[in-house]
């Protein structure tokens, strides 16, 4: 029988502007709000950035995050995933402040260094809210996402081994599963661990069936279906389709308006809790089951709630 289906909800993300949705949660009321009612509509769990609540910016100041990790951690039993991602063009160290001072359960991690373009959003998208936010786009034309082995050796010993953080190893290529299998032959990375294969960002895989089988497939010829679990999230229209082909195939999903601010074709979504009840709905139709925070807990070997720093 098929193990019951993590959800993984980003409410907010490092990626989208304000001005893009008015769904989007940006103060730390509305992303305490957002990760809570995403949790109670079946996320196990949370994968978090913070935004500067005047403008919306991408903020990795820890002060930030303490706003509202407490607030979530009071009010669900979910998973806490904290983003080194960040935002764009931070360094290492800036994306690994929040980390690092809330010591959580599970943090995300780049897998390889790769362009990251967002800049096609500025043919949606004609007036910004804040001034910040069409130089944000348009940089990343002539911009690198920097994961060096040095870098992503630096983030699994300072959060990995010092706290017993767990990591969402965040893959938009093949060749990144290939530098988590260097990781794990050098001893840094051990099972069971966590695979997010992503698409449909440009710069990265494309949002094709083909694809998610092949990286797949390649996941189990290198680690052992034994040894890992692995999650898919798509951008954009693809997020649905791509959630629903994992959850058929065995796997985990991540969905959230970090990936998608859409809910069906030219609809907003009103909220990250609408969509994780959509896929929640799919994924019952089709007769899976979906896992609670426990389960999660259990099957990613996390060191539990009781041990986080906030």
């Amino acid at each position: 029988m098929q193990r019951p289906v993590i959800i993984t909800c980003a409410p907010t993300g490092g990626i989208h502007t304000p001005s893009m949705s008015p769904h989007l949660p940006i103060t730390p009321t509305e992303i305490a709000k957002a990760s809570n009612d995403a949790a109670e509509a079946g996320a196990s769990i949370i994968h978090l950035h913070a935004r500067d609540p005047d403008t919306g910016k991408p903020d990795p100041r820890p002060e930030t995050f303490r706003q509202f990790l407490p607030v979530i951690k009071q009010s669900t039993d979910a998973v806490i995933n904290i983003s080194t991602g960040a935002g764009l063009g931070m360094s290492m160290d800036d994306r690994l402040r929040a980390a690092v001072s809330a010591s959580p359960e599970m943090a995300s991690l780049n897998m390889g260094s790769m362009n990251f373009g967002t800049f096609p959003m500025l043919e949606k998208y004609k007036t910004f809210k804040h001034d910040w936010e069409r130089p944000f786009l348009e940089m990343t034309e002539d911009f690198i996402f920097p994961n060096t082995f040095k870098t992503i050796r630096y983030a699994i010993e300072t959060l990995g081994q010092e706290h017993g953080t767990k990591f969402e190893f965040e893959c938009y290529d093949l060749g990144h599963l290939y530098n988590v299998k260097w990781f794990v032959d050098k001893g840094l990375i051990k099972p069971p661990f966590f695979i997010q294969m992503v698409f449909g960002i440009l710069g990265g895989m494309g949002a094709e069936l083909d694809n998610l089988m092949h990286l797949h497939q390649k996941a189990d010829a290198l680690f052992g279906p034994e040894n890992y679990e692995w999650s898919v999230l798509a951008a954009g229209r693809h997020q649905m389709p791509f959630a629903t082909q994992s959850a058929m195939l065995g796997g985990n999903l991540r969905v959230g308006l970090e990936d998608s601010l859409f809910i069906g074709k030219g609809e907003l979504a009103t909220s990250n809790a609408q969509q994780v009840s959509r896929i929640r709905g799919i994924i019952e139709a089709l007769g899976l089951t979906v896992a609670t925070p426990e389960e999660a807990r259990a099957r990613l070997a996390l060191k539990g709630g009781d041990q986080v720093g906030f």
